[in-house]
């Protein structure tokens, strides 16, 4: 008797799991088409972002070759414009370096204010990678360190001279410069003592404020 049981047990259930599944069937068909195309829609949107980058970083790598080539054989402009067109175009990535080498380019050619307006547009774009970001910050402070607003330039600077930033030991040294514009020698004495004797402090930084120092008396 209980192996009867089990069986028409066995057959109800059978008999409920079809039933289930004719009525579901749609809706289960339904659900693995978009399993399925939302796979696929991912692989495909990942091969377009590889072809992507693959593109920008050769349009990157061909404005770079061109930068290594003798500045009496190239068009500083020109060059300019190249890697603009990768910043407009290109991933995040290769669009903050781009625009750094054009601003690096725009102050070698002696445009200032370009150069000044595109260190700021990558320091103060928050998809770009904080270290390119600060580094930006940092190239605009130290381009107009002589010229710049006191106050502003103070403000960037300190930010970049916080314990965690890796720009830090640079960022001291120009507030150290800053301070001096400003009369406050004695300030900017401590602070480049302090970064003369810093072995965590680059070697380039500690020679030249030991031998700012020295200057300084």
């Amino acid at each position: 008797m209980p192996d009867i049981f089990d069986e028409v047990s066995e057959d109800l259930r059978a008999e409920r799991a079809q039933l289930l599944l004719k009525r579901y069937a749609p809706l289960i068909i339904a659900v693995v088409v978009v399993i399925v195309a939302a796979a696929g829609g991912w692989e495909f949107w990942r091969w377009r972002q590889q072809k992507e980058d693959i593109a920008a970083g050769q349009r990157y790598l061909a404005a770079m070759s061109l930068e290594a080539v003798p500045a009496a054989s190239t068009d500083p402009k020109a060059l300019i414009a190249q890697f603009g067109a990768v910043a407009k175009d290109a991933p995040d990535g290769y669009r903050t370096l781009a625009r750094l080498q054009a601003a690096a380019l725009e102050a070698k050619s002696g445009d200032q204010r370009a150069a000044l307006t595109l260190w700021n547009a990558v320091a103060t774009d928050e998809s770009a990678d904080p270290l390119l970001r600060g580094l930006a910050n940092l190239l605009w402070c130290q381009a107009q360190i002589d010229t710049g607003d006191p106050g502003i330039l103070a403000g960037r600077l300190k930010a970049l001279a916080q314990p965690d930033s890796a720009w830090r030991p640079l960022a001291k040294e120009q507030l150290a410069m800053l301070d001096l514009r400003q009369g406050k020698t004695a300030t900017a004495k401590s602070a480049l003592t302090r970064l003369s004797q810093d072995i965590t402090v680059p070697e380039g930084v500690r020679k030249r404020a030991s031998a700012l120092l020295a200057q300084l008396g």
